[in-house]
């Protein structure tokens, strides 16, 4: 294996565990505490993340026609590891409130940030053209997604009837949701956004990444990370081995090949999403739970993605 493929994989991947570590030296310096987590984790949540995403689509102009193809597989095939996830968690997680993390971090990828960077490096701006309607189109459905397993597990483990308008309700007011949405629509008035936005914009959407981290960092719980329910662990494999692999060979099986393929492997093969954390924090989930699984995921796709890209390569697919 060359040293370029884990050059590659090591510029994307340290920070973000740099950054957890940094989170984790705070808390143990009393610098972080749960009062200031929770009010970071709303901020990221409500404000910052929001801003990242809607700036992020409403500034990209993506050609639907030109990768329809690659969006429909890329839709498809999250919704089919979803319900895979979904009838897994019934038969390996026992606590019905923690099965809601196990599918989110099985199938929630860390595509806005870390695949979007994995796109940039390895295929510059055509990456990125290709990426752009793939990450907006995946990204709506993980949080749909994401939204409707956490209210089905948690008011299923409260012994509650779960109410669709409720359900509803949680996924239109869900500021990520909206932020995407809003994003996309403005795109497709063509009108462009004044300089002093943007800046202000790009100043708020900074936050969202390294407030996430640190507070996900700071929530870990290293010792209970493989406690005997052995969920993180479970959730994790999911993350690194079972979708990257389904995702990548149905690609194939449809013809995609070179950077289309590339990308669809990046993208699945990424981390779970700093922004599970978030959302399962603030709909009172588990959220050491689901800080273990991103760092195991974090720790774990720096190896998978490497590994991957220079079986790929070897392969002549990508």
């Amino acid at each position: 294996m060359s040293w370029e493929t884990w050059s590659f994989a090591f510029s994307v991947t340290v920070p973000n565990l740099l950054m957890m570590l940094l989170g984790i030296l705070l808390r143990h310096w009393r610098l972080m505490d749960d009062r200031f987590i929770d009010g970071a984790t709303k901020l990221v949540f409500n404000l910052a993340l929001p801003c990242l995403l809607f700036f992020s689509i409403a500034t990209n102009h993506p050609q639907l026609r030109d990768n329809f193809a690659l969006v429909i597989y890329g839709a498809v095939g999250t919704v089919a590891t979803f319900l895979l996830l979904e009838i897994a968690a019934k038969w390996l997680v026992k606590e019905p409130r923690e099965r809601g993390v196990f599918v989110q971090g099985g199938f929630r990828a860390n595509t806005a940030i870390v695949g979007l960077a994995y796109a940039m490096t390895a295929y510059g701006d055509e990456g990125v053209a290709i990426a752009s309607l793939y990450l907006t189109v995946t990204v709506i459905l993980f949080n749909v997604l994401s939204v409707i397993t956490l209210t089905r597990s948690l008011q299923g483990g409260n012994g509650q009837k779960i109410k669709h308008l409720s359900l509803l309700r949680s996924i239109v007011t869900n500021p990520l949701i909206l932020g995407l949405l809003s994003g996309l629509a403005y795109a497709q008035t063509g009108f462009g956004i004044a300089p002093v936005l943007k800046q202000t914009g790009s100043y708020i959407s900074g936050l969202s990444l390294p407030l996430a981290l640190l507070c996900t960092g700071a929530s870990l719980d290293l010792r209970a990370m493989f406690r005997s329910s052995n969920v993180a662990a479970l959730s994790s494999s999911a993350k690194l081995f079972l979708v990257p692999v389904l995702m990548t060979l149905g690609g194939w099986l449809c013809g995609f090949e070179g950077a289309t393929l590339g990308i669809i492997f990046m993208f699945s093969a990424t981390p779970t999403a700093s922004g599970s954390y978030v959302m399962t924090r603030a709909m009172g989930g588990n959220a050491t739970l689901a800080a273990n699984i991103i760092a195991i995921t974090t720790v774990g796709s720096f190896f998978t993605t490497a590994l991957g890209i220079s079986f790929l390569r070897s392969w002549g697919v990508i």
